[in-house]
């Protein structure tokens, strides 16, 4: 019979995983410092470094890291093509973008490529681990400054009237009375048609506008101005 050292529980959980993260960065003193940091912390580790994307793409494997922690500005494939292929590949894979840029159009494109996070090169150490446990808990760290930005440049955005959807005019007006909040019978008897006809044309627009039901069209047409 085996005896529990005095004030050790035997239903003690077993001790969490450490994080795996992947870098890519071409500057090698960047590269090997960060690895040196997360290997040298609980709780992490690096289970690859790559210079490049083409590198990366190449070479991370069919059971990928938890989380990549990437450049943008890199020879050869930039990190935001990069992270575009990769998440394709390995869509519940979280990529952090840790970069020099601030400007408005990298952070976006960076964010629409699939990034969950972004980050500026001048991160402390403890808050650049800070947000690798947090990206893993579904957050989206983001520096200051970069939160700031993002926060503008969504608050400065307004979605233009949208022309692809290619609405006929009966079409158009006949969504703009479902937001005035007509019935397919009122819209049929103020336009003079039959309510087959309004349920014929109203198909046609759920269809273009990509959607299933009279309060998501309305939802969509108010928040892009359709109409």
């Amino acid at each position: 019979m085996i005896e529990m050292m005095p004030g050790i529980s035997n239903n003690q959980p077993p001790p969490t995983a450490a994080i795996k993260v992947a870098i890519i960065e071409d500057l090698r003193e960047v590269r090997e410092g960060l690895a040196m940091l997360i290997n040298g912390t609980n709780g992490f580790s690096c289970v690859g470094r790559f210079r490049s994307m083409e590198d990366a793409i190449a070479n991370l494997s069919s059971e990928p890291p938890d989380v990549v922690l990437t450049d943008i500005g890199l020879p050869g494939m930039d990190g935001i093509a990069g992270i575009k292929i990769l998440h394709t590949k390995f869509p519940d894979l979280p990529f952090i973008a840790l970069t020099v840029y601030d400007d408005d159009e990298r952070i976006f494109d960076a964010l629409c490529a699939g990034a969950c996070g972004y980050l500026l090169k001048n991160t402390q150490p403890a808050r650049l681990l800070e947000s690798l446990r947090e990206v893993m808990a579904g957050g989206a760290p983001m520096s200051p400054e970069v939160a700031r930005r993002v926060i503008t440049l969504f608050q400065n955005f307004t979605p233009p009237k949208n022309s692809e959807y290619h609405l006929t005019p009966q079409e158009k007006e006949l969504l703009k009375m479902l937001i005035e909040g007509h019935s397919y019978k009122t819209a049929a008897y103020q336009l003079e048609i039959s309510i087959h006809t309004v349920s014929f044309h109203l198909r046609n627009v759920y269809e273009k506008l990509q959607v299933h039901s009279k309060s998501e069209a309305v939802a969509k047409a108010l928040r892009e101005q359709i109409v």
